[in-house]
């Protein structure tokens, strides 16, 4: 199955009636899902997990070895969650925030990770601190989308970008009132479109 949220993000932004002046796109696929999503002006990452339980070692064995990505405070908060099923989930909802934040920035999984701490309310309200600074410029979501899969989107201000992701955008700058229109877009639900479904609606733009 693959969502689509592109289209409908542009729209929105288009009634605001501002331009696009960093376009930009994310996309992710695991498991059964495949997802993109869109942004005009801030930085957006995506990412997708689907739960999968381990097979030639137990759940704790298997999250050790993503220990060091963790602050101390995520890596107590995974292997305290409960059950086996409770740590995993955990591992995978903070493992879906992190990987949509550097991919949103424009770098891989070198960056270092454990300094990028997210904090949530039962995971809504989610903020992330860097290095222990709270960072204000960036917003965070994360959904079930059942059958055991997360997603999770990042959306963020452009001169969080790396040098080389800096170099590829038309403006990095922006005064308060416009980023905040931009970051503040009304969120939109996704679309769900099957494989065929999605085929369809590509040859019929095509006609």
């Amino acid at each position: 199955m693959l969502f689509f949220l592109s289209f409908l993000l542009l729209q929105e932004y288009d009634k605001a009636g501002l331009e696009f002046p960093n376009f930009n796109f994310n996309v992710s696929h695991h498991g059964d899902f495949v997802a993109i999503a869109s942004e005009p002006l801030c930085l957006v990452g995506l990412d997708i997990v689907s739960c999968v339980i381990p097979l030639k070692e137990t759940v704790l064995e298997f999250v050790q070895n993503f220990s060091s990505y963790f602050s101390r405070l995520e890596w107590d908060n995974i292997v305290n969650a409960g059950s086996s099923d409770d740590i995993l989930a955990e591992f995978y909802r903070y493992w879906c925030l992190k990987e949509a934040y550097v991919k949103a920035i424009g770098s891989g999984l070198a960056y270092g990770l454990d300094k990028v701490e997210f904090h949530n309310t039962r995971w809504t309200s989610i903020s992330v601190k860097i290095n222990g600074e709270d960072v204000r410029e960036w917003k965070f979501w994360l959904f079930e989308l059942g059958k055991r899969h997360w997603v999770s989107i990042a959306r963020g201000h452009p001169r969080s970008a790396t040098e080389s992701y800096k170099r590829k955008l038309k403006r990095i700058e922006f005064n308060n009132e416009d980023y905040h229109k931009g970051l503040h877009l009304p969120n939109v639900d996704f679309v769900f479109k099957t494989v065929e479904e999605l085929i369809l609606l590509m040859n019929s733009k095509r006609c």
